[in-house]
């Protein structure tokens, strides 16, 4: 504090009374006057800048002056009453305890009943409360340091208030304490928050733990345990990597240290081993304590999942197989098709086996093996030699031959390779299936209209083990859809079979006229059971002429088939019986079906090889042809060149006005020249119009030049005629081998009719 002996400059007193002087220490003073005293010179504490005009002689009493530490505790009474904080002091002393009315309110005292010791606090504290707090007083007290606590106090009508506070115990010049002061505040509303939040986190369906930095759990709630399978006095106080170490190294480690890391949330899913065995949902968030972590068990719905996605999966095979063996009529194709297709969705390897239509079902006589497949590339020139070799060595109880014989599901579980191998004969067959080692397999029939036409054998390795009832299931359905698809393959086969066997008995082999070879070829419409309008002849006019005839009757079922035959056979006697011109044949053939009410439309080419005695001296031949809206025939001559036999205008279908004119054209051709005649169905498909039919023929014609006529009429069904054709495709080659050197073994034997005069030797004519 100041002295009263301060002193103010000379001017009238009451000028400076009521103002605040700063002190040179920093400290102010305000001054009233007291008359009758005189006033000296200025203190040299008193600060510059004091107003202090001329003042009467006047004494003057300096009192009221205020310290800083004054001032600081103005402020602070009046922040801790904004706050709602108050105030204590015990002196340990006196054990007197000193509370402002604020401290008295929070502990629900009145002046009066507050006892003013620690007796009257510890009556207020909660019972569970008080040995902790009194630990944490004495703490303070014995260290002379700091206080910190916080506290339920029960007031008077039974409520409970949460306090915080804080406080210091203040030591004497000996290092003893004396007193402790400090302040405290109500913390209900906090707590009350702390106390929901907890219950909510303990009490949802998503499980909830917390680690520190050190990944040590501070807490977990009920559905957490759950999850976890261990209870929190179990977890708590644990490290998560200790206590759960199948996750070290897994999803949860990568993304609980990548979520601490960039201080984010992350989210994902996981699966988490044995013993737990789970799928959980996750949301990892970082705090500044560690990492909270959310998860949900997601098992079911996993499992559910994965039951859909299965059961989609398996949809889309059958779905598969079924496209895939409706793309061919071919049942060997189809086999070797469906082994692949079921590989690995249902099984590690598998064989097909096809019932030979001619034995029919019901007997292993009449099994073939057609497609194999393994999932190991390794392993598939084993699983194929079994698959060729295995119906030879089977013996009587095999489960492929009770099968086959019983149209029911064979089914070895488990140690297949064992009980397999009893059922082989030994030699290669039983060491091929000691190799391929099946855990498991399974043999199920595919069933046809009139038996089974087929079997599927399934086969599992020791890793992938038995065959579900799933499995088995889809198996049975696979094998249902396999077997309609076989089945119809099948049946297509035994009508294309019976349609050919009827188109072809309405041909006639060829003749073989001296050095001429003709080859002639038919292939018919992938669509079974309709005999095609398509055909072709070749034989020998009177005169020794060779006839060339090719022609396409619109349509293509039995009608189309039966005008088929009725035009070959009128174009067929008429050239028999008198050497037309082509274009001549073409008209009489037209006017017979007029005549004989064959009502339809063909279209025809017709060529003539004829030779006199100087050209056949020369080595050359004239082809006459004559074309009835048919396309045009081709030559390739002895130097591979390539033409087209095409004329100005086409001449009209036969059919259409039998008064029509022919026009007939001819060319000359060199020995070894080749002729060739084809029908539509070589050059036209859906996808290829007839000009770009041609030019790729053309192009053919060109790379085959020189080739074999047998080879080259395969060569040009296999490249031009796709595998299931539109349509039925005719051919006739000719190929004029020269006069003067011997008939070539590749024209076969030379076959004339009796009636036919046979060609004089060629004697070469002298260049």
């Amino acid at each position: 504090m100041i002295a009263a002996g301060l002193l103010v400059s000379t001017g009238p007193a009451n000028d400076g009374i009521g103002v605040p002087f700063l002190l040179s220490t920093g400290g102010t003073w305000r001054a009233r006057a007291r008359g009758g005293e005189r006033v000296a010179e200025q203190s040299p504490e008193i600060a510059s800048g004091v107003p202090a005009p001329r003042v009467r002689p006047e004494a003057v009493e300096l009192t009221d002056v205020v310290d800083p530490t004054d001032a600081r505790q103005t402020l602070l009474d009046l922040a801790t009453t904004a706050a709602g904080i108050g105030t204590f002091d015990w002196d340990l002393a006196t054990g007197l305890l000193e509370w402002d009315e604020r401290m008295r309110q929070l502990f629900g005292y009145d002046e009066d009943a507050f006892g003013r010791s620690i007796e009257a606090f510890n009556d207020r504290l909660h019972p569970e409360d008080l040995p902790r707090v009194g630990l944490l007083l004495q703490q303070a007290i014995d260290t002379c340091g700091d206080y910190e606590a916080e506290y339920r106090v029960i007031l008077p009508g039974g409520s409970t208030r949460w306090i915080a506070a804080r406080g210091r115990a203040l030591c004497d010049e000996r290092g003893v304490t004396n007193r402790v002061l400090g302040a405290a505040w109500d913390v209900t509303s906090h707590h009350e928050a702390q106390d929901s939040l907890a219950r909510i986190l303990e009490n949802m369906a998503v499980g909830f733990f917390t680690v520190d930095r050190s990944w040590v759990f501070t807490r977990v709630n009920a559905e957490g345990e759950r999850i976890l399978a261990a209870h929190r006095s179990d977890l708590l106080g644990q490290n998560v990597w200790q206590r759960f170490p199948a996750a070290v190294g897994s999803l949860f480690e990568v993304h609980y240290r990548h979520a601490v890391a960039i201080g984010e949330p992350v989210s994902f899913d996981a699966y988490y081993p044995e013993p737990l065995d789970i799928w959980v949902e996750v949301r990892a968030v970082p705090t500044a304590e560690g990492l909270s972590v959310y998860f949900l068990d997601i098992t079911e719905r996993r499992r559910l999942q994965e039951r859909v996605e299965h059961r989609a999966g398996r949809e889309r095979l059958l779905s598969r197989i079924g496209e895939q063996l409706d793309r061919t009529l071919d049942p060997g194709a189809a086999a070797q098709r469906l082994a692949r297709l079921v590989v690995p969705d249902l099984a590690d390897w598998s064989v097909v086996t096809l019932v030979d239509d001619e034995r029919g079902a019901g007997s292993r006589r009449g099994l073939r093996n057609a497609g194999s497949f393994h999932i190991d590339p390794a392993m598939r020139p084993v699983a194929e030699a079994y698959a060729h070799n295995r119906l030879t060595a089977l013996t009587d109880d095999a489960i492929i031959v009770r099968a086959v014989e019983s149209d029911e599901v064979q089914l070895i579980e488990r140690d297949a390779t064992t009980r397999g191998l009893a059922m082989l004969a030994p030699g290669l067959v039983r060491e091929s299936f000691s190799v391929l080692a099946p855990e498991a397999v399974a043999v199920i029939p595919l069933p046809g209209s009139s038996g089974p036409v087929g079997l599927l054998t399934l086969a599992n390795g020791r890793d992938r083990g038995p065959f579900g009832d799933d499995d088995l299931e889809i198996a049975r359905q696979i094998a249902g859809r396999a077997g309609l698809a076989l089945d119809a393959a099948r049946l297509f086969r035994q009508q294309q079979t019976l349609a050919e066997t009827l188109q072809r008995s309405m041909f006639t082999a060829p003749p073989e006229p001296d050095h001429l070879q003709v080859v002639v070829r038919y292939l018919a419409a992938s669509q079974a059971a309709q005999v095609g309008g398509d055909w072709y002849d070749a034989f020998l006019e009177p005169d020794g002429a060779t006839v060339l005839a090719i022609g396409d009757v619109v349509g293509h079922d039995a009608r189309a088939a039966a005008h088929m035959g009725q035009i070959r056979t009128i174009l067929r006697a008429l050239g028999a019986d008198q050497s037309y011109s082509p274009a001549e044949l073409l008209r009489h053939t037209d006017r017979v079906m007029e005549t004989l009410q064959v009502e339809t439309a063909a279209t025809a080419v017709v060529a003539r090889l004829e030779q006199s005695a100087s050209q056949a001296r020369r080595g050359l031949t004239v082809l006459r042809w004559a074309n009835a809206g048919h396309p045009p025939p081709f030559v390739i001559n002895p130097n591979g060149s390539v033409a087209l036999l095409q004329t100005a205008k086409a001449d009209l279908l036969l059919g259409v006005r039998p008064d029509t004119d022919r026009l007939e054209s001819e060319v000359i051709l060199d020995r070894d020249s080749v002729v060739l005649l084809y029908t539509d169905g070589l050059v036209e498909r859906r996808d290829q119009d007839l000009d770009e039919g041609l030019r790729r023929l053309h192009r053919t014609l060109e790379q085959l030049a020189g080739s074999d006529l047998d080879d080259l009429c395969d060569e040009l069904l296999a490249r031009l005629v796709p595998e299931s054709p539109d349509d039925d495709v005719a051919i006739v080659a000719v190929r004029l081998h020269p006069q003067d050197k011997p008939r070539p073994a590749e024209a076969g034997p030379n076959r004339i009719p009796p009636n036919v005069p046979v060609a004089p030797p060629v004697i070469p004519q002298p260049n």
